[in-house]
């Protein structure tokens, strides 16, 4: 009895879902945590991780960020532009005088130099982006005001 249950137990493992796996792998993070930030450009925490810097050959920087369910941050701007690739959750996005839009996993978001804009999680999850600033010569973010919903 117990090999017939052993020997169940070892067809049922070798005959798993597939499209299942494959979500389960989409889910799981792909980059490590980074460090918590509670500042005043945002309502609440978000985790940020640095991957690539600056430098003399790629003047790009490009960060890993979680926002808690939410969190958003306050308007502001890129002088060099920002692209947002959208990873995991469903967040919102909205550019100055633009109706907010939901942004959900593999959605690109290109904001021209000089945009005021704002992003951050909805509020039944988390909400993962990696942040391209694509010519940090151009200057650093200038934070404006809070969001008011």
């Amino acid at each position: 009895m117990l090999l017939c249950i052993s020997s169940l137990l070892s067809i049922i493992g070798c005959c798993k879902d597939p499209v299942q796996e494959n979500k389960n792998k989409m889910l799981s993070p792909v980059f490590t945590e980074g460090v918590s930030l509670i500042n005043n450009h945002f309502n609440g925490e978000v985790t940020l991780k640095l991957l690539s810097n600056a430098d003399t050959v790629f003047k790009n920087s490009i960060n890993n960020v979680i926002f808690e369910p939410g969190v958003r941050n306050n308007w502001h701007m890129h002088p060099g532009g920002q692209i947002l690739l959208c990873i995991s959750g469903k967040g919102h996005y909205q550019e100055r005088d633009k109706e907010i839009q939901i942004v959900n996993p593999g959605d690109v978001i290109k904001i021209y130099p000089g945009i005021e804009h704002w992003h951050g999680a909805t509020s039944d999850g988390q909400f993962i982006h990696l942040a391209i600033n694509p010519d940090t010569e151009a200057g650093e973010t200038i934070w404006l005001e809070e969001v008011n919903l």
